[in-house]
């Protein structure tokens, strides 16, 4: 053995493994889009993302599957394509043709290095700089997990109750300004309006209510998505990830010290953990997408209903073997141990083993107990299936449509549309305050409920219909046999549809409009093509903000929903 050799570490070897390993994932069958990638330069100043993916989708006719926005002020992107005929077709087209007076150039792209294995090489070089010049230095402490976990979900876990409303109410407001600027900003006709609303409400476009919250701020969370892993040593855990993967964790947390989490769901998690941990299987490691426990479903109510939705990657199971396992799984809630767990809906579902979502071509599996669980608010039971859109906090959503209704004020003359309705919870609440109620929802399942909840609570002035808002709103609204019209909109955090927005513009008997966002910042765009110019695209007056009330419906999280009641501006004002 040379004297080289022999100067070769254990440490030597573990890292340049490490360093093989920044691009393992690209041997794997997992697509990436890494894999098939180009770099497009020579790009104009002035251009939009939509208009460069119609640039290669409609006039070039290539077949690409992502495009990843430049850093701001770069002339260059990067293109992704599914495989590497349609990557060098796209070379070969691209590369030197001119769009908007500018001539690009295409070329192969390298692929970035594993993020999770690139953060363990730094971290590694990081701590071995630290031993060389601080040898005399205690060892750092590593943040305990349950400290870390806490810090991730409830980032306000250790703030007294009245200083997060107080932070809320801040935010909240910092949002209404915005909104009245980017108002103003795209539509120069409100200036004077607007110079009004600020005088009245300190500078903002609408009146700011005080923030509003349930009486009961934990084990408020009805619904939770735990994930299946391993914990900071190695053992099987459900719990949250510590950290996300770019970040270079896997690790994951325990939920035990978590205060808005119910008792009832933190008990029958931890006896399923129980079973994972005599399981032959593994759980799933996101690093080379080995294992089969991925994720677990609770969903919970007042009445003591608990719902698991047990999602695995079936790997190389065979059909014999996810059967024998959804057997044992029965078995175990039913007459073992995990009938302590009293879980009264039970479903397996296979996911994806790349994105972890639900496979296309599988459903949910009902293994156990009812297909749905109900739930009491405001009086009325409530059906909620698995995939059912249904308030997190059951209590908060009392407060929150409450809200909804002093603000609206709807009459036996009132037709209310309730857009992306859900379960049907805010139109059956409104029900009783107004003549009509017609709600629409893209997910079929939820519709049923609806309708199920509808015929169970009485109700006979609603109907409910499936698709999504921008395709059924139009005919809908046409449905309307009151004289005044009220919509309420409740959409994902992304927000509603550009079509959608354009739809109830239209709406000549659309006087007024309930908003509830829960995440407001990302409801300044709809807010503000609200409020737009009549034109051509925006027909109909304006509906602009008149009044604004925040509910917390996450205590100890930074999360706040705001409701905003806007009214048709008339050309009068």
């Amino acid at each position: 053995m040379t004297e080289s050799a022999e100067n070769v570490t254990t440490d030597d070897i573990s890292k340049e493994t490490e360093r093989n390993n920044l691009y393992e994932y690209l041997d794997r069958d997992d697509f990436t889009s890494e894999k098939y990638k180009i770099e497009v330069r020579g790009l104009p100043k002035y251009y939009g993302i939509g208009e460069f993916k119609k640039f290669l989708g409609d006039k070039l006719e290539l077949e690409f599957c992502k495009v990843k926005p430049p850093r701001k002020g770069s002339g260059w992107l990067y293109v992704s394509f599914r495989s590497a005929e349609s990557r060098d077709k796209a070379i070969s087209v691209l590369h030197g043709v001119m769009w908007k007076n500018s001539k690009l150039s295409a070329h192969a792209a390298a692929p970035a290095p594993d993020p999770f294995i690139k953060r363990k090489i730094e971290a590694r070089e990081a701590a071995s700089k630290r031993s060389k010049t601080e040898e005399n230095d205690e060892p750092v402490t590593l943040v305990c997990s349950k400290v870390l976990v806490k810090k991730t979900t409830i980032p306000l876990w250790d703030m007294p109750y009245p200083e997060q409303l107080q932070l809320k109410q801040k935010e909240m407001k910092t949002v209404l300004i915005k909104m009245g600027q980017q108002i103003l900003k795209e539509n120069k006709n409100l200036k004077d309006w607007l110079s009004s609303q600020n005088e009245k409400y300190e500078g903002l476009p609408c009146e700011l209510m005080p923030i509003l919250s349930a009486d009961l701020i934990e084990g408020y969370r009805n619904k939770c998505e735990f994930t299946i892993g391993r914990d900071t040593d190695g053992n099987k855990i459900i719990g949250f990830r510590l950290s996300s993967y770019a970040a270079g964790s896997t690790a994951v947390g325990p939920i035990d010290d978590l205060c808005h989490i119910p008792e009832i769901m933190k008990s029958a998690v931890k006896i399923l953990e129980e079973f994972i941990h005599r399981s032959e299987l593994d759980v799933y490691n996101p690093v080379n997408h080995t294992g089969s426990w991925r994720q677990v479903t609770a969903r919970t109510t007042r009445l003591n209903h608990l719902m698991f939705i047990i999602g695995v990657h079936p790997q190389d199971l065979s059909p014999d073997d996810l059967t024998k396992l959804k057997t044992e799984l029965r078995d175990f809630f039913e007459n073992g141990k995990g009938a302590q767990a009293k879980v009264t809906s039970l479903f397996f579902q296979i996911l994806d083993r790349q994105t972890g979502r639900s496979d296309e071509s599988s459903k949910l599996e009902h293994l156990s107990g009812t297909e749905y669980i109900e739930e009491n608010l405001l009086g009325m039971t409530f059906r909620i299936s698995p995939q059912a859109f249904f308030q997190t906090n059951t209590l908060g959503a009392e407060v929150l449509y409450k809200a909804a209704i002093d603000l609206a004020k709807p009459t036996e003359e009132t037709a209310l549309i309730d857009v992306c309705c859900g379960t049907g919870t805010i139109g059956l609440a409104f029900s009783k305050h107004c003549g009509e109620v017609l709600g629409l929802e893209m997910v079929a399942d939820a519709i049923k409920d609806a309708k199920v909840n509808t015929v169970q609570n009485g109700v006979t002035n609603c109907e409910f219909f499936v698709g999504k808002a921008e395709d059924v709103l139009s005919p809908v609204l046409h449905r309307t046999t009151k004289p005044t019209l009220v919509a309420i909109v409740d959409p994902p955090r992304a927000g509603l549809h550009h079509r959608a927005l354009v739809a109830l513009r239209k709406a000549k008997k659309l006087n007024r409009l309930v908003y509830i966002s829960c995440d407001p910042k990302a409801a300044i765009k709809n807010l503000v093509d609200l409020a737009r110019a009549n034109s051509k695209h925006y027909s109909g007056e304006p509906l602009v903000p008149v009044k604004a009330v925040p509910v917390d419906m996450f205590p100890y999280t930074r999360h706040c929903e705001l409701i905003i009641y806007l009214e048709r501006l008339a050309k009068s004002e």
